[in-house]
């Protein structure tokens, strides 16, 4: 299996999310990247969830999208389609191949504006933290629904014996 290395994705909070019972809705989020699939908890009876969950998937190729899709959990019924969003780690991939070693931390390694190619609500920062770790905050604007926005962070784990990106 050629892993280049593993993505962990914090799925914070979601900020006004759609309706789609009554009054409100029970969402989760589904993180998908080419077969594999992770979930978060179902948070009942908001539109503003806190999930503060980590979900960890393997990257074999940089170009295979990774799609975050929230939905509405049913009970008798098909879940409801709440929004996804496409989860672009090219930035900071781009920002691990610079091989920056030794930055003080918290150091803002570079920004990432939103656009059409991505699903950006607000500007990205990449940002150096301590052991070498970089994370990416993103506030992610869902597409295909009235309203709604995902919370979250990623990081890079470079898997140990693997050469790198």
């Amino acid at each position: 299996m050629d892993v280049l290395g593993l993505v962990r994705i914090r799925v914070r909070r979601g900020i006004n999310l759609a309706v789609r019972d009554t009054v409100s809705s029970d969402p989760y989020c589904v993180i998908t990247c080419a077969t594999q699939k992770v979930k978060t908890k179902v948070v009942r009876g908001t539109c503003n969830p806190v999930w503060n969950e980590e979900l960890t998937i393997y990257i074999k190729d940089l170009d295979v999208p990774i799609v975050l899709c929230v939905f509405d959990k049913d009970t008798f019924t098909v879940d409801d389609s709440m929004g996804r969003a496409k989860i672009d780690i090219k930035p900071l991939i781009e920002c691990l191949r610079m091989g920056l070693e030794g930055l003080p931390d918290g150091t803002k390694v570079d920004r990432v504006q939103p656009s059409k190619e991505n699903c950006l609500a607000d500007e990205s920062c990449i940002i150096w933290n301590k052991g070498g770790k970089m994370t990416q905050d993103m506030l992610l604007r869902l597409e295909d629904v009235e309203c709604g926005q995902i919370e979250i962070q990623i990081e890079w784990i470079q898997l140990p014996g693997n050469k790198g990106l």
